[in-house]
């Protein structure tokens, strides 16, 4: 299988790429980059992978940015010719309370949460959609990372709070609209 995660660079999407890469999988490890130190990152969870016998290319870019996605979908076809898993995971915080908190800190938030989990789905739920169509069997993944304060909310996290309650509708109704196609979210 082959696999894309965002935000595997550090924290819980490194740890989803060591995995998905022990049990096979070959990995895209996606992060945004945009500095040495960003790159870095991305570039140490690939040779952990490589380390552990297994196969990962890094991937630097915006989540949340169409033209990206489009690019990482490209990466990953490049380098192994496929894409079965989609590991939805990047993410940042930017904690103040409420009346504190600035609209451009609620947009940075909310734009890499839950657009970042909306676009690479949609681009890839439609290629799955259409090889499906054609008569190709899809077994596909898609897998988002929500949060538990999306659902109970979380002091000085109005932005985070909102984004993975969104996150959890938006997996509600891409698990029904993918379903038929041999996708499971």
């Amino acid at each position: 299988k082959v696999a894309i995660i965002t935000g595997a660079g550090a924290g819980l999407g490194r740890e989803h790429a060591l995995c998905l890469a022990k049990m096979g999988a070959r990995v895209v490890v996606n992060d945004l980059g945009g500095s040495p130190a960003g790159e870095e990152a991305a570039h140490k969870v690939v040779a952990e992978i490589k380390g552990l016998g297994g196969e990962a290319v890094a991937h630097f870019g915006d989540c949340a940015d169409w033209g990206t996605t489009e690019a990482l979908f490209k990466t990953a076809i490049n380098a192994y010719g496929d894409l079965n898993i989609l590991v939805n995971n990047a993410g940042f915080c930017r904690d103040a309370m409420l009346f504190n908190m600035t609209e451009q800190d609620f947009d940075a938030v909310v734009r890499v949460h839950l657009k970042g989990h909306f676009c690479l789905a949609s681009v890839l739920g439609r290629r799955w959609r259409d090889a499906s169509k054609a008569g190709k069997p899809v077994d596909a993944r898609i897998i988002n990372t929500s949060s538990g304060a999306g659902l109970q909310g979380s002091v000085a996290q109005s932005n985070y709070s909102a984004a993975k309650g969104g996150i959890a509708a938006l997996t509600l109704v891409q698990a029904v609209e993918m379903e038929r196609y041999g996708i499971t979210v």
